[in-house]
């Protein structure tokens, strides 16, 4: 039964790599003949068979939950188009800084002819009569303005549009600012309670707690409902770098322990009624009563991976123990593992899977070695250093795969962590959620601040940093865990090590002198570009702001940064102002250190960049080109101060011109001094009508015209007339709201453009 699972496991992950939907239907019935035979016990050597029907049912079973989501769309004539829709508040709101975000669940569609998605994310901003009270389970009237689900695409980036597909959110969008109804407070649906519940806890706890005084209510609500989005953005890079992000949110482990204590109590109740005990025996009145506690703490915790993968597992054993079965761990852990596929098959895009399920089959692995030590301390602290560090083994390939870091200091930090959240914090805020006393929030943040002074001191150490490796390098890494974690005295446990070590010291791509290798990345409205050569790295502009706690910097350009295995930004190179090309600069500055800065802007430091200047990286040249020196004093706005950077690898050229309009093309093509002919462009001002004057497209005359936009944004960046002049010059049109993210390599033999989505195609991009 276990091979099986993991071959189902094997096809459900192998249909979410796919560009293109399949037909559901063929592998299904492939996948029902193929196990006919060992069904019907035909022979023994249809066990093959079995696992290669497995195989196929798996594919053909995600293929065919992918294929009603994706039916469940919003019409492409309906983009950006006023619908007036009636439905209730499906999740639990979350506050920014403009207004609120929710899900909302559309029960009617009031416009004629709309074709709107079942479940939709809506943001709402807060106009000048403020922002209105928004609850889940209310059922609203509401004027949407919304878009197929899209988000950016880059190497190292999160998937936002499988996140949306997975949640079966098929469309995003925004309240327009017109009357707009309460038509009911409260709808009695179950999932609309348990959302109500919620949000009473973390109602409760911001308003006995402020969070201007007491920093960590925000994590005592994240491990009381799940409600990550409470925790402060800055608190999650101190999780990151100790390694105990799993312990801020439901866990497992917290699961576990709610359902111990739920069936301790009620066996010791139940016992004490002989009427009742005499009916059902306490030992299984205990087990059924851990089971629903489990249930409803699950529930309110969201219903995350690891919570479900818990549930599962509890009721898969409490199940085999009223039935009188015993049933080996594994098997347990196995059937986790199908149920949470067969509910979710889109779970094994997540890192939560993969780091859950490891660390519980690595702790089962070397069970044997835990269990049956015997007593004494000496004995049980071995055995908690020993499921430490199979933890933290287990979870390093996934790490180095998906965050390309993995902090040292983390059996430290969990081994002081885990039993002071999970059998401490975490009792304390589920009582204080039960019983509604400030004093119990009050001793859970005291304890929980003494908790965080170790883990700021924890964050401290450093964190090996790797390029994201191969996938065969992670599959060897994780044979590696499996052979060091054998027991002692087995021999060949050192050829552990060795497998490990392609992933752990994957090196950096290699770049050869004379070649420069440039990426547009996808961040929206907005611009960021990362510079190449053999031994060094720039930034021009480090892409915009999305909001008071949030942008491009920390969510795309680090991340990107860490996937190549960068660890300093040789030169910064901010354009101008505005917000949509400087916003990331003080997240990149605190991630990496950098060093000389060129800008156009006022008090950040570094030098201002001027015509003329320039340098040489590795046969490669780079020089300013835009403003003079003395326009600085003269420029009516800072987009005319763009600093012009033009990178010449050969005989090929590309220009980053950021925010320039005509006026300073033309003052650009005034200057007899300079040759602006180039092979590539990223063109001006994201293809704003004020920008790409035609004397300057034909005086450019670039192979490959780019465009850095945004989804639909507000703007109508690229404008048509503009794409076409580029088209009509003879130029290659590139976007990034459609292609993601763009990589150019110049090198002396030419020049060539592709883009991340075709690249890494996945059948939902674009649906």
């Amino acid at each position: 039964m276990r091979s099986a699972v993991l071959a189902f496991a094997a096809g459900v992950l192998f249909l979410q790599t796919r560009g293109e939907l399949p037909l559901p239907l063929p592998w299904l019935a492939g996948g029902v003949l193929a196990c006919l035979p060992f069904l019907l016990r035909v022979h023994p050597a249809t066990r093959a068979l079995l696992l290669i029907g497995c195989l196929l049912l798996g594919f053909g079973w995600a293929a065919w939950r992918a294929e009603f989501r994706l039916a469940d769309e919003l019409g492409r004539e309906w983009e950006g188009r006023d619908v007036e829709v009636v439905g209730t508040i499906a999740g639990l709101p979350q506050d920014f800084a403009r207004g609120l975000r929710f899900e909302f669940a559309v029960e009617q569609r009031l416009t004629a002819g709309a074709i709107v998605p079942e479940r939709l994310q809506l943001a709402w901003y807060a106009g000048r009569t403020g922002q209105p009270a928004v609850r889940p389970g209310e059922r609203w009237r509401l004027t949407v303005r919304l878009k197929r689900p899209h988000g950016g695409a880059n190497p190292g980036d999160f998937d936002y549009e499988a996140w949306l597909l997975e949640r079966g959110i098929r469309a995003t969008g925004y309240v327009r600012p017109v009357p707009a109804t309460r038509l009911d407070a409260f709808v009695w649906r179950p999932g609309h309670v348990i959302e109500r519940l919620r949000a009473a806890v973390r109602d409760n706890f911001q308003q006995a707690l402020p969070e201007a005084e007491w920093p960590w209510v925000g994590v005592l609500t994240a491990v009381a409902v799940g409600d990550q989005k409470a925790v402060q953005g800055d608190l999650w890079t101190v999780f990151n770098r100790t390694g105990t992000t799993h312990l801020m949110s439901i866990s497992g482990l917290h699961v576990t322990m709610v359902a111990g204590l739920a069936g301790w109590l009620f066996n010791a109740g139940w016992r004490r009624v002989p009427a009742l005990a005499l009916r059902l025996p306490a030992q299984k009145a205990g087990l059924l009563a851990a089971a629903v506690a489990a249930l409803i703490y699950a529930l309110l915790a969201g219903f995350g991976v690891p919570a479900q993968r818990t549930l599962y597992m509890l009721l898969v054993a409490v199940a085999a123990t009223l039935s009188g079965r015993l049933v080996a761990p594994s098997r347990v852990l196995a059937l986790a593992v199908l149920v949470v596929l067969l509910a979710d098959p889109w779970a094994v895009l997540a890192a939560g899977f993969w780091l859950s399920f490891g660390a519980v089959g690595a702790l089962l692995y070397i069970g044997s070695a835990v269990i049956g030590e015997g007593g004494g301390w000496r004995v049980r602290l071995r055995g908690w250093g020993l499921v430490q560090w199979a933890a933290t083994l287990a979870s390093l390939p996934v790490l180095l795969l998906i965050f390309q870091q993995f902090p040292l200091v983390s059996p430290l930090a969990n081994l002081l962590a885990v039993p002071v959240i999970s059998f401490v914090v975490t009792p304390l805020a589920l009582l204080a959620a039960l019983l509604p006393w400030p004093p119990i929030l009050i001793l859970a943040h005291s304890v929980l601040d003494g908790l965080m002074a170790f883990l700021f001191w924890c964050a401290a150490w450093p964190v090996w940093q790797a390029p994201a490796p191969p996938l065969w390098a992670v599959l060897a890494a994780g044979l590696g865990v499996a052979v060091c974690l054998l027991p002692r005295g087995v021999p060949g446990r050192m050829l552990g090590a060795c497998l490990m070590i392609p992933a752990i010291f994957w090196p950096s791509e290699t770049i050869p002198p004379g070649e420069a290798r440039i990426d547009v990345l996808d961040v929206g409205q907005g611009q960021a570009v990362v510079v190449r050569t053999a031994g060094h790295l720039l930034i021009y502009d480090p892409g915009p702001q999305y909001g008071a706690d949030s942008d491009a910097g920390q969510r795309v350009v680090v991340p990107y940064l860490r996937w190549l295995g960068a660890r300093r930004i040789d030169r910064l190179v901010v354009s101008h102002a505005d917000s949509d090309h400087a916003g990331g600069l003080a997240s990149l500055q605190a991630a990496l250190p950098a060093g000389l800065l060129l800008s156009s802007l006022p008090d950040i430091g570094g030098e201002r960049c001027a015509a003329g200047q320039g340098w040489r990286w590795d046969d490669v040249e780079f020089t300013i080109l835009h403003p003079l020196a003395e326009s600085y004093a003269a420029a009516p706005g800072s987009n005319h101060l763009s600093c012009v950077l033009a990178v010449v690898a050969g005989h090929h050229r590309l220009l980053l011109t950021g925010d320039i309009a005509a006026v300073d093309e033309a003052a650009l093509l005034a200057r007899a001094d300079t040759t602006l002919a180039a092979d590539v462009l990223l063109v001006p001002h994201h293809g704003a009508k004020t920008s790409s004057s035609p004397a300057f497209v034909a005086a450019v005359g670039a192979q490959h015209a780019l465009f850095s936009a945004g989804y639909r944004n507000r703007f109508g960046h690229p404008l048509n007339e503009v794409v076409e002049r580029y088209a009509e010059g003879g130029a290659r049109i590139w976007r990034t709201d459609r292609d993601g993210a763009l990589g150019i390599v110049l090198r002396a033999d030419g020049v060539a453009v592709s883009a991340w989505r075709q690249a890494r195609q996945r059948y939902w991009h674009g649906r």
